[in-house]
């Protein structure tokens, strides 16, 4: 019997297994059609191909940026940083089996990989739009290995500024992940946890909890413990300065002559040194009645050049010194400018990736500040070549650009409207280092003149004075490169013009006594640079080691310098006596150069470990053995009220604060208070404290809050105003300002008053 045409049942639900009405035999369900036992099943149509587009890069903003660029043929979603990272809770790097790391999904970041997941299986296309560096390769490698991104589906795509030009080319040039920028960052990150997650509980249980140490971050902490005490041990030497204000002679008297300002620099024919008051009186005896003639007179032309633009480091360095921004700061606004800002009616990146060690600029943006330039200040600000910079860098990596402005036209004050006050601040910085770095060098005529000065035909005496005057301003009418606080900025001196014989009569001789100076401490800038010098840490790296250094009450930043803490000190002194190896600059900056050399495929990463890890288990090891455990109780000198026990000072979260020693029976705390010796404006009789946000930024209020709500964010002096008697605060670099009436002294000035007062 001919086997009937399967019964298609719409409507009614037939059960899982029946009889056939027809010929009785056997049936079952097929979805919703029955089927003969025996007879095979109809194909299952095939699910249509993935035809989606999905672009992943790290943040929202840059999604929205990269997504207006691309249009509507992309999904463009953000991972949000990283995907997936070693466990938290563990070491998790199995150093038995060639330190495989243990990845883990952590679970704030579950909800991101299943909707990335979905995506990706709707899509024939994955471009992996992460930052242009090692840790952005990582990141792309990472996310194609959770979202299980097959090779056909596999894109990476590079851009070093977010516009359209720059997004599309990078889209039509689409590359494989480079694993060897993916080795170098996990090697970095599994050296730094092989490091932390070793010293860090050895300082628990030796010292106390909450403590951390790391490779980096040590060795930044021992070049300011070392700052500090160069400090301590310096002693101040004396010596004198003699100058003599001079004026070319002439018969006639009630002739104004322009003044010259000379130094003695020898005194016959050799250097000499004046280190008190009584060796300068004999020679001012004698210069009061000497001769002063002319020896020689040079003249000559000066050319300075503008500065390269900005790399991470200089941008750092510049931006504190210029705008008082943390490293962190500027890295943050930083971010934003380069991931995208609203301009009008568009979104775009407004300057190029931020972490960066070169000076490189494109040809297109060159010729696009050389047109700048020549149209809004003339061809004879524009040099003939466009100029190439090096870096100076110890190790410089990747083949990025320098930092500069994604559009030149886009000027500062064209877009102000739209960025936020740090916003612009930055960005006006940024933009006018790079246009200034395409421009012609400044010009100046300098002069330097020598004068004998004598009694009779012996002149001993060689006094120098040199002077230069601006000619060509070229780079300098945009922009001038700020200088440390503790450099002093070249005064530009006119000297009127002199001949050689010619005779000058003496006004006034001005001998000064000088001490010699401590190296100053560390600044965001100077450390920075010290930093970059050395080949320690990269670009990415430094404002995360100055804020970890601050987080964990290592070092305070006072006056915008960096002083280390009793436990920073005690912590430094600690890792370097036993690890002497590992925190060391020239063992450090050559891990790095190491890490360079697996990021170009030059070394294998497992290598390296192995010869890290030998020497270091067996310091640690000794270390255990040898070091103390450190008993800290520092007593309070009073009773807590609620038991009676003496008080003693605790350390918890965010640092100091005052206990009982009968913890958890007893529970009483205190906040700790450090004093800085002035007394509250507001009330009268609190005394100011130092005090310190959940982000650790220090501030200054009254020891009575909340009954007084007196704060400041500059540091309160002692000394009351000269003017009004209110409190001085420090204002700018040796400047005080008063919080009554606003004037503004000179420190040095406050200070000789208030000697003043103490010597009456």
């Amino acid at each position: 019997m001919a086997q009937p045409t399967p019964v298609f049942t719409a409507k009614a639900q037939p059960a899982t297994r029946g009889i056939c009405p027809e010929c009785g035999t056997n049936m079952f369900r097929m979805g919703r059609t029955a089927m003969h036992e025996g007879m095979t099943p109809p194909p299952k149509p095939k699910p249509p191909k993935p035809t989606g587009k999905l672009v992943i890069v790290e943040s929202p903003t840059k999604a929205r940026t990269v997504g207006r660029f691309l249009g509507k043929g992309y999904m463009v979603k953000a991972s949000v940083g990283h995907v997936r990272d070693l466990l938290r809770s563990q070491l998790s790097v199995d150093v038995e089996n060639d330190f495989e790391p243990k990845y883990r999904v952590p679970n704030e970041k579950r909800a991101v990989v299943k909707e990335l997941a979905a995506a990706v299986k709707k899509s024939a296309d994955v471009y992996l739009a992460t930052d242009p560096d090692r840790e952005g390769e990582a990141i792309a490698w990472h996310l194609s290995e959770v979202l299980d991104v097959s090779q056909e589906q596999l894109h990476r795509v590079v851009f070093h500024e977010i516009t359209n030009e720059a997004v599309a080319e990078a889209f039509s040039h689409p590359r494989e992940i480079n694993l060897d920028l993916v080795d170098a960052q996990q090697a970095r990150r599994i050296l730094d946890r092989l490091v932390g997650y070793n010293l860090s509980p050895l300082l628990w249980r030796k010292v106390r909890s909450r403590l951390s140490a790391g490779r980096v971050q040590s060795v930044a902490l021992r070049l300011i413990v070392e700052r500090q005490r160069e400090i301590e041990a310096f002693e101040p030497d004396e010596y004198w300065t003699i100058d003599a204000e001079l004026k070319p002679h002439t018969e006639d008297a009630s002739r104004d002559s322009e003044i010259v300002t000379a130094r003695l620099a020898k005194i016959r024919d050799e250097n000499f040194e004046l280190s008190s008051e009584d060796e300068v009186r004999p020679h001012l005896e004698i210069l009061e009645k000497a001769e002063y003639t002319v020896s020689k007179v040079k003249q000559g032309k000066r050319k300075r050049r503008p500065s390269a633009p900005y790399t991470t480091s200089s941008m750092q360095q510049e931006a504190t010194r210029k705008l008082r921004f943390t490293a962190r700061k500027t890295m943050r606004i930083a971010q934003q400018l380069y991931e995208g800002v609203d301009i009008g009616d568009e979104q775009v990146g407004l300057i190029t990736y931020m972490r960066t060690d070169s000076t490189n600029v494109s040809k297109q943006a060159q010729e696009q500040a050389r047109e700048y330039i020549k149209d809004r200040y003339g061809s004879e600000f524009m040099p003939a070549k466009p100029p190439v910079y090096k870096t100076k860098a110890k190790a410089a990596q990747e083949a990025h650009e320098a930092i500069r402005p994604t559009g030149v036209l886009r000027t500062p004050d064209s877009i102000k409207a739209y960025l936020t006050r740090d916003q612009f601040r930055l960005y006006d910085l940024i933009w006018r280092r790079f246009v200034a770095s395409q421009m012609n060098p400044a010009k100046y005529d300098t002069i330097r003149v020598e004068i004998l000065a004598g009694i009779g035909e012996e002149k001993p005496y060689l006094f120098r004075a040199s002077g230069s005057i601006l000619r060509f301003p070229g780079f300098l009418v945009l922009y001038e490169e700020s200088l440390e606080d503790d450099v002093e900025a070249e005064v530009e001196r006119t000297i009127p013009p002199l001949t050689v014989d010619q005779l000058l009569d003496l006004l006034k001789l001005l001998p000064e006594q000088h001490f010699t100076q401590p190296p100053p401490r560390y600044s965001d800038a100077t450390l920075i640079r010290t930093l970059e010098e050395y080949g320690i840490g990269r670009p990415s790296t430094y404002a995360s080691i100055l804020s970890t250094l601050q987080q964990r009450g290592y070092v305070v930043r006072e006056r915008r310098r960096y002083e280390p803490t009793e436990t920073g000190v005690l912590v430094n002194d600690l890792l370097v006596e036993n690890f002497p190896d590992l925190i060391n600059v020239d063992f450090t900056a050559k891990m790095e150069s190491q890490l360079d050399d697996i990021a170009e495929g030059d070394q294998e990463w497992v290598s390296l470990m192995h010869e890290f890890y030998g020497p270091f288990a067996q310091a640690l090891k000794k270390a255990e053995e040898a070091i103390p455990k450190i008993e800290q109780i520092e007593y309070v000198g009073r009773d807590c009220p609620d038991c009676g026990e003496p008080l003693i000072i605790r350390w918890g979260r965010y640092g100091k604060f005052i206990g009982c020693p009968g913890f958890p029976k007893c529970r009483h705390t205190e906040p700790w208070l450090e004093k800085i010796g002035v007394t509250c404006p507001e009330c009268e009789g609190g005394d100011i404290v130092v005090k310190r946000t959940k982000k650790r930024r220090v501030f200054y209020g009254c020891s009575r809050w909340p009954e007084c709500e007196f704060t400041s964010w500059k540091r309160p002096l002692a000394t009351p105003c000269p003017a009004c008697g209110g409190m001085l605060v420090d204002a700018r670099k040796d400047t005080v300002q008063c919080l009554a009436c606003e004037t503004e002294f000179s420190q040095d000035a406050v200070e000789a008053e208030q000697m003043e007062k103490v010597e009456a």
